[in-house]
């Protein structure tokens, strides 16, 4: 009776490395990645397009640039007053978020906030990042 040499069974393949360098990239790109800008957020919807009634949907956003001008829907508005009456409507129930640069002087945000008031927003909330 002749006895064959049992063969060596196959290195195995942890798995314990993969999941380390999974949670490397997970962290690295985590870390890396940038936000969208919120232009591109649908917040800022018209009354057209969200019903009559006021509700979160009826916010309109306004970028302050690092020189001071106005920038509504991504277009960079000169007459802020005028652009936030056309974009509020005749009866506005709309708030307004103002988002300032961290480059913009004070007083652009004053003059922005002064505008706005003429124009009717009722509410205006000043949303602020941190500076990178």
């Amino acid at each position: 009776m002749r006895l064959r040499p049992a063969k060596p069974p196959g290195r195995l393949i942890t798995l314990v490395p993969l999941v380390d360098a999974m949670l490397i990239l997970l962290v690295f790109f985590l870390v890396t990645s940038t936000y969208l800008d919120l232009d591109r957020l649908p917040l800022a919807e018209t009354r057209q397009q969200a019903g009559a009634g006021a509700g979160p949907a009826d916010t309109l956003l306004i970028r302050l640039a690092p020189d001071g001008t106005a920038v509504i829907s991504g277009r960079p508005v000169g007459d802020l007053e005028t652009a936030a009456r056309v974009a509020l409507g005749p009866d506005p129930v709309a708030g307004v978020l103002l988002f300032p640069s961290p480059a913009a002087s004070v007083q652009a945000l004053v003059s922005a906030m002064e505008a706005l008031t003429r124009a009717g927003a009722p509410s205006i909330r000043i949303v602020r990042t941190d500076a990178p």
